[in-house]
């Protein structure tokens, strides 16, 4: 076949051309369609039936490095910026402020956060949560006063938790005060007056590690106690008393598996003096997952758990939680 015969068009190619067959002739076999026709052919009809093959998967708009590097800084600069404060060095706050400010302030880490949230990156942390919830979803539906929860430091109105249409949500953003800083957003503000204005579940979903001294930290897993309502359990069912009020923690996982400060043993201890009993627990390569009840009282007496290493080795990070 000559080589311009493989690009006519689909119209030019006939199977039907008219017989050159004289009488007398033996019958000729078949012609076979020629393989670029046939290739061709079956091309039109994957376009005509099925997506075009020229459709790619979004990029993320920011690279993992870039979004990783980007929530490290905001998190080494604001914890030396409390440094800076405490020891009243007002010359460093403000240069590091400034740096802050350079990075585009607690906006971009938003942002990144919001990135490293993305389907691409494997989704956001309330899937987890929603998956664990699911055998108590039934119940949690024909409520007529829906499960109340607190997002602090809420990254999108689009999670798991939104869309489940469960929950009672109010969201504490990273940004929303006029200070925008995130710890003094929930360490600020006002504690409930009644039941009513405390809540049935919260979410620190990357917020503690945010936070950036020890005493802070510690001072923001005491503080949870206070907004949980333990007396709403009277009118919730036997299985959702078994679960709520609760708190669903989430950290890198490096806080935990390669602290030098503190390690999983120390963190159940520490949650045991405030009243919380683990439910459940998830370790990914990233994120670890937690789901605490609040069943007790906080045992005030044996909340002593100073900066202490418990885990040596050069290769350890500094992340520490003092509860005191």
């Amino acid at each position: 076949m000559a080589k311009d015969d493989a690009v006519k068009p689909l119209a030019a190619v006939s199977t039907n051309t008219m017989s050159t067959k004289k009488p007398g002739d033996a019958p000729k076999k078949r012609e076979k369609m020629p393989k670029t026709v046939t290739k061709v052919l079956k091309n039109h009809a994957k376009l005509a039936n099925g997506r075009p093959p020229t459709a790619t998967k979004p990029q993320a708009s920011l690279s993992h490095k870039k979004t990783r590097d980007q929530i490290r800084s905001h998190h080494v600069l604001n914890k030396q910026l409390a440094a800076a404060e405490a020891k009243g060095d007002d010359v460093e706050a403000d240069e590091l402020k400034k740096r802050i400010e350079d990075l585009g302030g607690l906006k971009s880490y938003q942002l990144a956060s919001l990135q490293g949230q993305a389907k691409d990156r494997g989704g956001d942390s309330s899937t987890v949560l929603m998956e664990w919830l699911k055998p108590l979803a039934a119940q949690m539906a024909k409520r007529e006063q829906k499960i109340r929860l607190l997002e602090v430091g809420a990254l999108s109105t689009a999670n798991a938790c939104s869309k489940s249409g469960l929950f009672d949500i109010e969201r504490i953003d990273l940004y929303s005060q006029a200070e925008g800083i995130l710890q003094q957003d929930f360490m600020e503000r006002p504690l409930p007056d009644s039941d009513k204005s405390q809540f049935d579940i919260i979410s620190l979903s990357l917020v503690l590690n945010f936070v950036p001294d020890p005493e802070g930290r510690g001072q923001m897993l005491r503080r949870t106690c206070q907004f949980l309502n333990k007396h709403a359990r009277r009118a919730f069912g036997e299985e959702l008393q078994a679960v709520y009020p609760a708190l669903f923690l989430v950290l890198p996982a490096p806080c935990i598996v390669n602290a030098r400060y503190i390690n999983e043993e120390r963190l159940t201890t520490m949650m045991s003096t405030l009243g919380y009993v683990m439910l459940e627990r998830k370790l990914t390569s990233n994120l670890v997952y937690y789901l605490w009840q609040l069943r007790d009282k906080p045992r005030k007496d044996f909340q002593d758990f100073p900066k202490k290493q418990v885990n040596p080795g050069a290769g350890r990070n500094n992340f520490c939680v003092v509860l005191k």
